[in-house]
């Protein structure tokens, strides 16, 4: 199999120099596991099936779901090998052409363990995406938004914060997050955090700049609240 963006050698160096995969926690519980533009198409056609990771802690397990920029993933096995385990089969089942290749682009500290991570692409619907264009709410559908968002009100440091946030972005839809940030008196990255809670529950979308409300959160504004 050829490495993704390329074959020969200095095409393909650049497309392997270029690789990124970072595990980032959500709100949940459940992570983003990202992969750099070249590993997308390879991922989805089933090429591309196995990656490694060199981290302090595990941060995958296996037999659950994650999410990624190609789609989503099931995770069939995670276990943890030594780097010169890895062989050149192994290395282009992740996208590389060669175990040596891989090994060069494994980051972290060579004191922690690396990790080889087998999956296999879900060509299904995101239930997320399914979440935020369902504004068909029912009382049930309203009363569980409610109880979700209390208890973000009550996780915050700052008070109760959930309908605020959505009101602001009904009415700044496509605003940066730095400018709503500063409209609510906190800075960027705390700001953006919750609002990740909020597009959590299919409530809002993330935009190339901004966010705006998803047709379930501008439903739930229309139908909820003391003044709707």
């Amino acid at each position: 199999m050829r490495s993704p963006g390329g074959s020969d050698n200095g095409l393909m160096a650049h497309v392997v120099s270029s690789v990124r995969m970072t595990l980032v926690r959500s709100v949940y519980g459940s992570c983003l596991m990202l992969f750099s533009k070249p590993f997308w198409e390879p991922i989805q056609s089933g090429d591309v099936t196995l990656t490694f990771r060199r981290w302090k802690r595990q941060q995958v397990v296996a037999d659950r779901v994650y999410r990624s920029p190609a789609g989503r993933i099931h995770v069939t096995d995670v276990a943890v090998v030594t780097a010169d385990a890895i062989t050149d089969g192994d290395a282009r089942r992740a996208g590389h052409r060669s175990a040596a290749a891989l090994r060069e682009e494994l980051r972290g500290s060579p004191a922690d363990p690396v990790y080889r991570i087998e999956f296999r692409y879900l060509d299904e619907p995101d239930p997320r995406d399914l979440l935020v264009n369902d504004a068909e709410l029912s009382s049930d559908d309203i009363a569980g938004i409610d109880q979700r968002l209390a208890r973000l009100d009550r996780a915050g440091k700052h008070g109760p914060w959930t309908r605020r946030y959505l009101e602001l972005i009904e009415e700044h839809p496509g605003v940066r997050a730095p400018d709503l940030a500063e409209l609510v008196g906190r800075e960027t990255q705390p700001f953006k955090t919750d609002v990740r809670k909020l597009k959590n529950l299919g409530l809002t979308i993330s935009q190339r700049v901004g966010y705006r409300l998803s047709p379930r959160g501008a439903a739930y504004l229309r139908r909820s609240g003391p003044d709707r």
